[in-house]
């Protein structure tokens, strides 16, 4: 089995999540990422740098999310300059989708076939995805890499 193939255990990702929020406590605010009103303008926004629109499919309370948000997409966003928003599942916030339809954010979830939080999904020109969807967390030695890899492939597919 390779090693994309491995998933941490809850209780890997819970003693992950608590050394997260331990060394983070003295923050004031928890990290957030931008809940769009249109997927459809972000992705102009993003295609305009060059690069892809991220897009993390979340769950409130959710210690994967956290973690993939706080340690990886966060600090992307802010030293790469990609344009990362946020979907958050059980959300009943409004948001226009590609084609410019207004749904709450779960109905968009649920329209995209995610059941698991967090996902990070890749879109390019016409709210196509352009890389792999990176499902779930991985052990954090590989996570990091995952990410890099579809973030290569969606750049890649941008830029062509």
């Amino acid at each position: 089995m390779s090693p994309r193939h491995f998933f941490l255990t809850r209780r890997h990702w819970l003693l992950a999540a608590g050394a997260a929020s331990w060394v983070g406590a003295g923050r004031a605010a928890e990290q957030v990422l931008p809940v769009p009103a249109s997927l459809s303008e972000a992705l102009a926004r993003a295609l305009q740098k060059g690069s892809p629109l991220l897009v993390l499919v979340s769950l409130d309370g959710c210690p994967f999310c956290k973690i993939a948000r706080e340690n990886y997409l966060a600090p992307l966003q802010g030293q790469a300059g990609l344009s990362i928003v946020q979907i958050d599942m059980r959300n009943r916030q409004m948001v226009q989708d590609f084609g410019g339809v207004s749904q709450t954010q779960d109905q968009l979830i649920r329209s995209w076939g995610i059941k698991i939080a967090p996902t990070v999904l890749f879109f390019g020109r016409g709210g196509v995805e352009v890389a792999e969807r990176l499902v779930g967390g991985y052990i954090p030695d590989f996570y990091g890499a995952y990410l890099d890899d579809r973030l290569r492939t969606a750049r890649a597919a941008v830029a062509n």
